[in-house]
């Protein structure tokens, strides 16, 4: 190719992944080796069990549908958009493709011989791991990757059988570890890591005789570059270590640790006794302790939490708590765990604040303290799953009392609430719109009042009583009598047994937003107002998945499980045979949570509403995979709850 075209090519390909991720000299390499191929309007590429021709594709422009026979009857799996590559696990795998490729409009594509490629799949992780994450499936992403997304922590999990490796890369909670794991050069990957496993440390350093470092393997090069590339286990450790190494002396400045590390993006840092690599090793720095000495580890915010009574100190804790929350996410720490630590410090602070509260009322309210009551977390935070500090829903309920201690009782309970809240906004919270918050007296009642709506809810299903039990099932008690919210549950499934068509109207519920499978080269988005050409992950994605787990759960009548990934997990158990299907959904959500924690962390926002423009290429289609699961749960719903044939 003359170079224009090879430039021209080069310009094209650097603005995708996995092209991205390559130096200029191997985009060059890649764009000299690049066939330029036209098709006319419904022309074949390739068919489903044809031979792997020795190109992969990357569509430079018009439409291609990926097509699948299923029972003799043609699915469209996926409509390729400028930029997506397919093709790839056929000619890796050297095995038949799995699809048929077929143009929707003339097209222009690029075709990559596997020989130019080859070399740089095998010398850049990157693009080694977006491979393994499923972007080189024979086609493009597709719904049956999202779970893919997370085989190579998983598979490094059970290696290791210590999750903790995978949280953070540290070896000590002190300042830095003096007692490094060390190995020599002769090991093999898996006896290095099974010296990790059994001490318990993230990384292992590569000694020689002398204990002079050679290089470094971490449990994300055991992730990135052994399980996602395929290597043996049997593979040396040399093969696989980051050498050489940056050293230190042990008493260097901590500003000047902190920006090599900063600088050279480096997770480990390894201390000799003449700060050169050609003496023994004697300790090693993690990203982890640089995190645990600004005081933002879990622990010591937790601790801070539990030893002060000043809402302002909780304010600014929940702002450490913030950013932890990013290192998590930009680490890509699972889910789970991000969700479960901050759900522990929103919680801590909730209960915190009720107890400054209980103080500050027992001279003008005496006695108070001997009513039982529960404090309720609603919504997002009900389920765990509230990561930023978004709209408050909660509640109380207290028990029944007589009617002549009812006002004063109530009265208490209402400025408890009203303090509550008022503490949380001044922890960065912000307050619901629609007022189902502990400060509101509708939210603020006695066991007996809270059943009857329940009750209301259930038995005269309206469209506001639907909207009022998608946000109030969702319960889950933070501080108090955790047997009230108990028996408000047994009575939540008492009535619905009495009145299943309930379940009927959550699922036309459960329908109002189909995914926009339809749109595959751009995003519904608003078409006006402060949010006009940006879409809404929580309105067409995040809730859809919510109200659907919901559904499920309640209709096989299980109590305790309100975290929408969980309840995914237990439909896996309760519904063998849509396994695969609750695995995607659960997967699809985490990627939400994680994409609109990550949208409003850095635009100081609540995360709903996201740019497609500002998405790059991979995330994106990550967006879009999500919608798979949800238009197939969806499906299900409409048959097994008879939605089509349901006017109610």
């Amino acid at each position: 190719m003359s170079n224009v075209i090879v430039n021209r090519v080069k310009e094209f390909l650097k603005r995708f992944p996995p092209f991205s991720f390559l130096t200029e000299e191997a985009l060059a390499e890649v764009s000299q080796g690049v066939v330029i191929r036209y098709f006319g309007k419904d022309e074949l590429l390739f068919s489903k069990g044809d031979p792997a021709q020795p190109y992969f594709f990357i569509l430079k422009e018009g439409s291609i549908s990926l097509i699948d026979y299923v029972d003799q009857e043609e699915k469209v799996v996926e409509v390729c958009d400028e930029g997506d590559v397919f093709g790839v696990l056929a000619l890796l795998g050297k095995r038949p493709y799995r699809l048929t490729a077929k143009t929707l409009e003339d097209s222009l594509l690029y075709a990559i011989p596997v020989a130019v490629f080859e070399k740089i799949l095998n010398e850049n992780n990157r693009v080694a791991l977006y491979f393994a994450a499923g972007f080189a499936s024979g086609q493009v992403v597709v719904r049956t990757d999202l779970s893919q997304s997370q085989k190579a922590r998983t598979e490094f999990s059970e290696l290791s059988k210590d999750n903790g490796l995978l949280i953070f890369t540290g070896q000590s909670d002190l300042n830095f570890s003096k007692d490094v794991l060390t190995c020599g050069p002769e090991l093999t990957i898996q006896q290095a890591a099974r010296k990790m496993a059994d001490a318990g440390v993230g990384s292992i350093v590569i000694a020689n005789e002398s204990k002079h470092p050679l290089g470094i393997i971490t449990d994300k090069d055991l992730r990135n570059r052994l399980i996602a590339t395929g290597k043996s286990y049997d593979t040396p450790v040399t093969e696989l270590m980051t050498s050489p190494v940056l050293t230190k002396k042990q008493d260097a400045l901590f500003s000047e640790l902190y920006l090599t590390m900063i600088k050279f993006r480096l997770h480990h840092l390894i201390f000799t006794e003449d700060g050169s690599d050609k003496s023994p090793v004697v300790g090693i720095l993690s990203d982890h302790d640089i995190l645990l000495s600004q005081g933002n580890s879990p622990a010591v915010l937790i601790h801070a939490l539990m030893n002060t009574w000043e809402i302002a100190e909780m304010g600014k804790l929940r702002d450490r708590a913030e950013k932890l929350l990013f290192y998590y996410l930009e680490n890509e720490v699972s889910m789970d765990f991000v969700a479960n630590i901050i759900t522990e410090i929103n919680d801590i602070i909730i209960q915190r604040i009720i107890q400054l509260t209980q103080r500050k009322l027992s001279d003008e309210y005496p006695g108070m303290d001997q009513v039982k009551f529960c404090f309720l977390s609603l919504g997002s935070e009900g389920r765990e799953e509230q990561l930023l500090r978004t709209d408050l829903d909660n509640a109380i309920v207290f028990e029944d009392v007589p009617q002549e201690k009812l006002a004063h009782t109530q009265a208490y309970f209402l400025r408890l609430g009203e303090e509550v809240v008022e503490g949380l906004l001044n922890c960065g919270f912000h307050a619901c719109p629609a007022e189902m918050m502990a400060n509101n007296i509708q939210w603020c009642q006695p066991l007996t009042q809270w059943k009857k709506y329940f009750s209301d809810w259930i038995l005269t299903p309206s469209q506001k009583a639907v909207l009022h039990a998608t946000i109030f099932f969702d319960f889950r008690p933070i501080y108090g009598t955790k047997a009230l919210a108990e028996e408000m549950s047994q009575h939540i499934y008492q009535e619905i047994g009495d009145k299943k068509i309930f379940l009927n109207f959550l699922a036309k519920n459960a329908l109002l937003n189909p995914p926009p499978l339809g749109f595959f080269r751009n995003f519904i988005v608003e078409k006006s107002g402060e949010q006009k050409d940006k879409f809404d992950i929580k309105l067409r994605a995040m809730m859809p998945l919510t109200d659907i787990a919901r559904l499920l759960v309640l209709s096989h009548r299980v109590i305790g499980v309100n975290n929408t990934y969980k309840r995914f997990e237990k439909l896996i158990e309760l519904e063998p045979n849509h396994t695969e299907l609750m695995q995607e959904a659960g997967k699809a959500y985490e990627i939400l949570m994680r994409m609109r924690a990550i949208e409003g962390l850095k635009n100081n926002s609540s995360g709903r509403y996201i740019s497609p423009d500002a998405l790059g290429k991979l995330q994106r289609q990550l967006l879009k995979n999500t919608f798979s699961p949800i238009d197939e749960l969806q499906k299900v719903i409409r048959v097994r709850f008879q939605t089509d044939f349901f006017t109610g």
